[in-house]
């Protein structure tokens, strides 16, 4: 059922075996062997992949079901085990897990030496019903049925420039000023754009002389130089080459949301590994 599942939501054999970390041939033959079983055709073969047959498509609702059933299962069966030893996956933005994380997990690992952690940065939302991690860290209140949540707090934002950037061309020192200095704002994404209107500014994409919206990189560019930009106080503030600058702008805070399967958030090394994170998460709020 996974194998035709894999193939009837990816629409060929090739992708369906990246799906499932298997090979082109040996999926093939699980989609002849359930065929040969239910005695129907479910795919038809195509010159770009395969297509599902009638009989296919009115299998794609029941074996989705039979997929969600035996992960329930699994995640329950998981939830119940008892020592604290095994492994806990954990996902978050890739900014965060870059800038925040690996200390928080190096203490992780001092002091539950029995816990292994993976860490998944992904700036996609990852399914917790379906196990493809333990803890989510957000920075918004996942709205799923069966997870729970904790707030740790609200991270500050603040504007900063590299301090190479501001022996050039100095340090603004009210609204009036920011046009004569050059931002880093992001490509497509238009929060920082909406955080000025919130401030009464008026700006567009045009404004930011450099644009990027991947976070890793957009701090980056700031730190070399390219112009003024925004980020979490905790990192402008630790960054020795950075200065933060105040001309009057209120902004925005980042909530922290710690995220779990309530199934599994009473499994003793998911608790402690809970624990240590909401400890090493608090100092980063205000």
């Amino acid at each position: 059922m996974q194998a035709f599942l894999a193939v009837a939501e990816k629409g060929s054999l090739s992708a369906g075996a990246r799906e499932l970390g298997t090979s082109q041939p040996t999926l093939g033959r699980q989609i002849k062997a359930i065929e040969e079983q239910l005695g129907a055709e479910l795919f038809r073969r195509q010159p770009r992949g395969f297509a599902l047959t009638q009989t296919g498509a009115d299998l794609v609702g029941p074996a989705k079901a039979m997929r969600d059933a035996v992960r329930q299962i699994a995640l329950t069966a998981a939830g119940q085990q008892a020592r604290l030893e095994g492994t806990v996956r954990i996902t978050a933005s890739a900014a965060f897990s870059v800038m925040h994380l690996p200390s928080i997990i190096a203490r992780i690992r001092k002091l539950e030496p029995q816990v292994a952690i993976e860490l998944v940065p992904s700036d996609d939302t990852r399914n917790l019903l379906y196990r493809e991690a333990d803890i989510a860290v957000r920075m918004y209140r996942p709205t799923q049925l069966d997870l729970i949540t904790q707030n740790i707090g609200e991270i500050p934002l603040g504007v900063f420039a590299a301090r190479s950037y501001l022996i050039e061309r100095g340090t603004p020192k009210t609204i009036s000023d920011l046009s004569a200095h050059d931002f880093v704002g992001y490509d497509s994404n238009t929060s920082i754009i909406e955080g000025f209107a919130d401030a009464g500014i008026k700006i567009d994409r045009d404004f930011f002389k450099t644009r990027c919206d991947d976070n890793i990189a957009y701090w980056e560019l700031v730190r070399a130089g390219c112009g003024i930009g925004f980020a979490q106080a905790d990192v402008g503030r630790n960054d020795p080459e950075i200065a933060e600058i105040d001309f009057g702008i209120p902004l925005p805070t980042l909530p922290i949301w710690l995220t779990a399967h309530e199934a599994m958030r009473h499994t003793p090394r998911i608790r402690r590994v809970w624990e240590i994170l909401v400890e090493g998460l608090r100092p980063l709020v205000s």
